[in-house]
């Protein structure tokens, strides 16, 4: 898919396929294009070119949209003054769902409690809560949640960890969206990574890790005389603000190179390259915290 705001490039070429059977997490940062492409998704932005589908149908042109997929895209698009279980019964009423479907997603959500209660008394976790009982109101194949895991506490967190990861064992495909890699590296099996409207990765949540990859932060006073010392054993060096960074080293090796050159140290650290720092250099943001 491609979609273009005038001369602004909201996204640019984005492919890819979501299986059943996982939790796929939808990652970049804030204004990378994520929103937009599953607005695109759910028929609600149509693309300036390219496709998307359900198992080949188009959200626009599905039989049974809400049994089909479910999706969650705004924690706060409810009318303040209706409660939770009355949001619910219109939307079933109009896709021709079992009155009975209100009360059981609220109850899957833990909201049970609290279906009688204005929308605009909600938390914003709750109101989480109720934009998953929403996607969950026809008990769809596909979920299509956006930043579901904002505003949760860690009990919340680790709760609707356990929802997806659950519905996701029952064979549904599951498309959740985030900014951090953090929040949703303990639930993703896939990933797919944009930065600023194009795809920058895709696959396994493993293919990101890198943390067999060992480096070395080291520092002397007499830097560029160290720098030759490493090169010329073999290693690639990178010259920093604070020193030299060593690729596919250990700290030891480099400490004793140094002192049979006869090179004090002035710092020596060993690092290693995990999933966030990885989800960081693919977006763009090595400085980001």
């Amino acid at each position: 898919m491609t979609k273009t705001f005038g001369q602004v490039s909201a996204v640019s070429n984005l492919t890819f396929t979501v299986e059943p059977g996982q939790v796929t997490g939808f990652l970049g940062p804030n204004g990378a294009g994520k929103t937009t492409s599953l607005r695109m998704l759910l028929g609600l932005v149509r693309p300036t070119s390219g496709t998307a589908t359900f198992g080949g149908t188009a959200y626009a042109k599905l039989d049974s949209p809400l049994q089909t997929v479910g999706a969650s895209l705004e924690a706060a698009s409810f009318h303040p003054g209706r409660s939770a279980r009355n949001h619910l019964a219109v939307y079933a009423q109009s896709a021709g769902l079992p009155k009975t479907a209100p009360d059981a997603a609220l109850e899957k959500v833990g909201l049970s409690g609290y279906g009688d209660r204005r929308v605009g008394g909600y938390s914003l976790g709750m109101r989480q809560r109720l934009g998953l009982a929403f996607a969950l109101l026809g008990d769809p194949g596909v979920l299509v949640l956006d930043e579901p895991i904002n505003g949760l506490d860690p009990e919340g967190i680790k709760w609707i960890r356990l929802l997806l990861r659950a519905m996701a064992a029952e064979g549904r495909t599951v498309l959740i969206s985030s900014h951090l890699l953090s929040e949703v590296q303990q639930t993703v099996d896939d990933v797919i990574i944009i930065s600023h409207g194009t795809l920058v990765h895709r696959g396994e949540l493993s293919s990101l890790d890198t943390s067999d990859t060992k480096q070395v932060q080291v520092n002397a006073e007499d830097r560029d005389r160290l720098a030759t010392v490493l090169t010329e054993a073999g290693y690639q060096v990178s010259n920093l603000r604070s020193g030299v960074l060593v690729e596919n080293a250990d700290a030891a090796t480099i400490g004793r190179l140094a002192f049979e050159a006869g090179i004090p140290l002035t710092g020596l650290s060993q690092k290693r390259t995990g999933l966030e720092e990885s989800f960081l250099t693919l977006v763009g943001e090595e400085g980001a915290l």
